[in-house]
């Protein structure tokens, strides 16, 4: 008894301190597990702070380098190439004629291939024999067959080609000819062909920042050979307020540092000057023809007066300078204050931060042919006022209309012109108003960045005004949210019911051009006319390999005009060239070229669908039919917007992509489509009245 409860004894002990090692094993563990938290703690702290001082110091390398850069504007400047007439001009080059497929004969069968197979006796021979002369003309007939469908289909597209080509190279010497006609105006020393190139020339200067102003108001004085212009210059808020950015740990933010206020002045100071010699040194570098013996120069900033509080032109700077003055200078060497202030004899603010006025030279409005015109009995043009006074007459149209509005500042304004408020209850709020004074139609990019625009001013609504007008594409991004197109015509009728003047061109509304081949079709007249060069392009692009035929129908309500308005493979264009087809540019796989202003006065829509090609497909379908959509474009091939179609489905064979439809205005909006046809292109014509024998 006594060894068992000697070895109960000695059992239990080891179970006390194995557990006492298990205690202290975990204990151990714990601890460890602590220790490697609170290293991994320290580590991510030191990782965040390196981050936030990292941040901090790309903030202060960014102030750095923009400071640097203005300080080197002139010299950066003077490096960029001279602008030259030439540079307007467009190349002749057109795309070359490329077929793909089409451009390969079909393939003849080999009679060879075709040997009687079998045949013991005489009979079975002869059976067999037949029977292989037979397959070989039955597909020998259809390759011969499908030879002469490629080759007919090889013929049109050439034709649709060459007459693409030569429109297109038609355009483009048109528009070189009228650059030749500009540069022999200009060495005769035509006022208008003057202002027309050296504005040209600044617009185009690739030493002038993108984020700085590009306005000008000019004249040309032929008998002095003098260019006088006023040239928007930056406004204060171009050199940084802060000067360096550092991390502070304890408070876990950035602070900056403020830049002292007399070396921001400075600089400021020095960048007027810089941009003033700048535009000098473009001007005279692009005079190839010798046209100006002296430019008289005057920079303002577009703000509010702080003298009387409205918004004006404030005279920062101003010179008048000769050719031989100038071609005296090194500019990349010279200090730019000093160089236009004693150098040149020029003026310049000596406080430009609080907009201490300098008195002009002489100004456009003394040449008195100057870019600002005001012809017709009174009426301005709007095609041809000044952005600034443009932005005015929109503003005094709004508070016309019982609102209250502003001009904003040109610089930093976040894409807003005008400031309105609309006081009515319910209906009102704060709108933000952006002015295009365009010929050209609105790009629909233009309707989506006001929207964005009017989200992030937090506003009630966002108003586009244009001169011009507005396309499918525009009409369909603006439809169902707070925005307003409002176009030329639509402009005019509101300025004179609200006692205001302008006029678009020789009249109220934008004389019609004259078409160079009128459309003769079912139509009853045109729909305003079009110019040769008005005109759109819509590519159409898919994936998956089904091979479709993109058709067009020139309609009234449901009904095609009739069969000459049916545009498609064997009728490529409409009667007066209004729809036509074009060979496609990659990434798009069919093109159509279309005048909305030629079309017929009584089509509303145009009807775009697609249907499977049935020689190169005689057994597909619609289901290969999948990412699809049609590029808008402009005459210069610039896109507009891209319009979303529908997927084509299985068993369907043709397919309504989307109408253009005319509205009230006379602008046109884009509807997606999508009903899908079994019965191919027939069945679908069918439906808009097309007769099929």
């Amino acid at each position: 008894m006594a060894g068992v409860w000697a070895e109960a004894q000695r059992q239990q002990q080891r179970q006390h301190e194995a557990q006492a090692r298990y205690q202290r094993d975990q204990e151990r563990q714990q601890r460890d597990r602590q220790r490697e938290i609170a290293r991994s703690h320290r580590e991510q702290k030191a990782a965040y702070r390196q981050q936030r001082e990292a941040e901090a110091r790309r903030r202060t390398e960014e102030l750095d380098a923009r400071v640097e850069a203005l300080q080197g504007l002139l010299v950066e400047g003077c490096r960029a190439p001279a602008f030259r007439a030439e540079m307007l001009t467009r190349s002749e080059l057109i795309e070359p004629f490329a077929p793909g497929q089409l451009a390969y004969p079909v393939h003849m069968p080999d009679p060879g291939r075709y040997q009687p197979q079998g045949g013991w006796t005489a009979s079975r021979r002869a059976q067999a024999e037949a029977e292989a002369r037979s397959h070989y003309e039955r597909d020998l007939r259809a390759a011969q067959a499908a030879e002469a469908q490629r080759v007919q289909q090889l013929a049109a597209y050439r034709f649709r080609y060459e007459e693409w080509a030569g429109a297109r190279l038609a355009e483009i010497r048109a528009h070189n000819a009228g650059i030749a006609g500009m540069t022999r105006a200009l060495r005769g020393g035509d006022p208008e062909a003057a202002v027309e190139y050296f504005s040209a020339a600044l617009y185009a200067s690739a030493g002038w920042p993108e984020d700085l102003p590009r306005q000008v108001s000019a004249a040309y004085d032929s008998g002095a050979r003098q260019l006088v212009l006023n040239w928007e210059l930056p406004g204060y808020g171009i050199v940084p307020e802060a000067k360096s950015v550092r991390y502070m740990v304890n408070a876990d933010q950035e602070k900056e540092s403020p830049r002292p206020v007399t070396q921001r002045r400075a600089l400021y100071r020095d960048v007027l000057a810089q941009c003033l010699l700048l535009v000098l040194r473009d001007l005279f570098a692009a005079d190839e023809f010798g046209a100006l013996e002296s430019v008289a120069l005057n920079g303002f900033v577009d703000d509010h007066d702080p003298v009387t509080g409205h918004r004006t032109a404030l005279f920062l700077g101003t010179v008048m300078a000769s050719r031989a003055a100038f071609a005296s200078l090194r500019l990349e060497q010279v200090n730019a204050v000093n160089c236009l202030v004693d150098g040149l004899r020029g003026q310049l603010s000596s406080r430009p931060d609080q907009y201490v006025p300098v008195r002009p030279g002489r100004v456009p409005e003394d040449v008195g042919n100057g870019v600002v015109t005001h012809g017709g009995d009174g009426e301005p043009d709007l095609y041809e006022m000044d952005p600034l006074a443009f932005e005015t007459l929109v503003a005094d149209l709004f508070r016309a209309m019982g609102m209250q509005a502003v001009t904003t500042q040109r610089s930093n304004d976040g894409g807003v012109d005008v400031d309105a408020l609309d006081p009515a209850p319910i209906r009102g709020g704060k709108i933000v108003v952006q002015v295009k004074r365009y010929r050209n139609t609105v790009p629909p990019t233009a309707v989506r960045d006001l929207y964005g625009t009017v989200q992030d001013a937090g506003a009630n609504k966002g108003v586009l005004v244009t001169t011009s007008g507005f396309g499918p594409g525009s009409h369909t991004f603006a439809n169902g949210k707070p925005l307003e197109l409002v176009s030329g015509p639509e402009l005019v009728d509101l300025l004179h019911r609200h006692g205001l003047r302008g006029r678009l061109g020789d009249g109220g509304r934008p004389a019609p051009a004259r078409r160079t081949e009128p459309d003769t079709g079912a139509g009853g007249g045109s729909g305003g006319g079009a110019g040769p060069d008005d005109y759109n392009l819509l590519g159409m692009y898919w994936s998956g390999g089904v091979a479709l035929d993109v058709c067009a129908l020139v309609c009234e309500g449901n009904r095609v005009l009739d069969d000459d308005h049916f545009v498609f493979f064997n009728n490529p264009r409409t009667p007066g060239g209004a729809v036509s087809t074009l060979p496609p540019v990659p990434p798009d796989r069919a093109a159509l070229r279309v005048s909305f202003d030629a079309l017929p006065a009584r089509a509303d829509r145009l009807v775009v669908v697609a249907a499977v090609d049935p020689v190169a497909g005689p057994s597909a379908d619609l289901s290969g039919f999948t990412g699809a959509g049609i590029r808008l474009l402009d005459s210069e091939g610039e896109p507009l917007d891209r319009l979303e179609v529908s997927d084509g489905r299985a068993g369907e064979t043709a397919l309504v992509l989307g109408s253009f439809r005319r509205r009230a205005n006379g602008d046109w909006e884009f509807v997606t489509g999508g009903r899908g046809y079994r019965g191919g292109l027939e069945e679908l014509v069918q439906g808009y009245g097309i007769e099929v024998a």
